[in-house]
């Protein structure tokens, strides 16, 4: 049996082989620089802001912490890490890190479920929820002096519209020195923080809310979950990264809260409301002891440098994992 070999159309002497055009690697390296000098033109312009407005400022105030400085000149009384250890002995900053944990503890376990709450209750199906969301989220678009002149003003002694709601009622002994007590003024500011960003978080939970697919909701009803249980075990698990994301920024901002304790108390009655920012602010710009304020300063970089860093090691971890892999998946 004999075989016939057909010729082949796509044979001859152009087939895996295309003749060069004169140029062509030329141009393609051409272009290749000009995308990288196009990617240097975008990127050196934030590079030279952060750096000018963020990088050598901290680097700076690292620098200043090792000193004992007023702020004029250069510094050069050179002290070491007496400022540091200075920090661990000063009864006001110990008060300012107890403090920073009573911030996050009440709003991890009252500000955020509060948030949720009302998210889950905004998801639903009723009327005029459009206007609620509006309202909620409000009182963040404010800005912090305005929110502390406001309540400033809501809280006044005796003449403020808190005390005249308690008096309507007939509960005139609850009013009074709000934030010039020192047994009610962290109460106080915790109410202003709550009523300020709670609706950032509740938008934030709402936007998660929007990604829980309905079948899964509606499959547990049908075999017979209460509502209950259907958030508990459908809605909070799938809602978990959304909320490891709020805790995470919830958590930093009490760490560098200033602009509403500035404005509302500057930190008294008697340090009894007083934040790291405040001290280092007030220590710095008020005493003209600038290098203890550079070591408070650095001690806030070091604290959020390090919870961030836990956190996403310990907490944010299979998060991260999650987005890495879809995104080499979706690369490959």
């Amino acid at each position: 049996m004999t075989s016939t070999f057909l010729p082949d159309k796509r044979s001859g002497p152009d087939v895996g082989h295309r003749p060069a055009v004169p140029g062509a690697d030329s141009g393609r390296a051409r272009r290749r620089v000009l995308h990288w000098l196009t990617a240097v033109g975008f990127q050196v312009p934030a590079l030279v802001l952060f750096g000018t407005l963020v990088l050598l400022p901290m680097l700076f105030a690292l620098y200043a912490a090792f000193f004992r400085w007023g702020g004029f000149g250069m510094p050069e009384d050179f002290v070491g890490g007496d400022n540091f250890t200075r920090l661990f002995q000063d009864p006001v900053f110990l008060g300012d890190l107890w403090r920073c944990l009573l911030l996050v503890a009440l709003s991890v376990l009252l500000q955020l479920p509060f948030a949720l709450a009302l998210a889950v209750a905004l998801n639903q199906r009723i009327r005029g929820r459009a206007v609620y969301r509006m309202l909620f989220f409000a009182p963040y678009i404010l800005s912090e002096a305005i929110t502390g002149v406001l309540f400033s003003m809501i809280f006044a002694p005796d003449d403020g519209l808190a005390d005249h709601l308690l008096g309507a009622v007939g509960l005139d002994g609850l009013g009074g020195q709000w934030f010039a007590d020192p047994s009610t003024v962290m109460a106080t500011l915790f109410l202003v923080m709550t009523w300020k960003y709670f609706g950032f978080h509740m938008m934030l939970y709402l936007a998660g809310l929007q990604s829980v697919p309905a079948e899964l909701t509606e499959a547990a009803l049908i075999d017979g979950a209460g509502p209950w249980q259907r958030f508990r075990s459908v809605t909070l698990p799938l809602l978990a990264p959304t909320l490891r994301i709020s805790v995470f920024l919830s958590v930093i901002g009490a760490i560098q809260l200033f602009d509403l304790v500035w404005i509302l108390t500057a930190g008294g009655p008697d340090h009894h409301s007083e934040t790291m920012a405040v001290t280092m602010f007030q220590y710095g710009f008020k005493r003209y002891q600038v290098g203890y304020a550079s070591a408070i300063s650095v001690a806030m970089f070091g604290i959020s440098l390090v919870f961030a860093l836990a956190y996403q090691r310990f907490v944010l971890r299979r998060d991260l994992e999650g987005a890495t892999t879809t995104m080499r998946g979706g690369g490959s």
